[in-house]
């Protein structure tokens, strides 16, 4: 018999080293952002085009928060 003893095994461990961001996170982000773009499309219609995607940049950002409150009040969406 071998003496060999395996301690973990190759899933556990990469199971335990994923960082991965929840896909509730995703959703808020890219949500946030269209709509913020969206609004701004309709609201700052005379301004530059700039000015949309900083309110989309602004709606991604604001996402990540709100996404991870969803995510530790509710859970995961799969």
């Amino acid at each position: 018999m071998s003496r060999i003893r395996v301690s973990k095994t190759a899933s556990k461990i990469e199971e335990t080293n994923s960082k991965d961001w929840p896909v509730v996170v995703y959703i808020w982000i890219i949500g946030l952002a269209v709509v913020s773009y969206v609004l701004a499309r309709v609201a700052l219609d005379g301004y530059p085009h700039s000015y949309h995607w900083l309110s989309a940049l602004a709606g991604g950002v604001a996402g990540i928060p709100l996404g991870w409150l969803w995510y530790r009040w509710r859970g995961d969406v799969f």
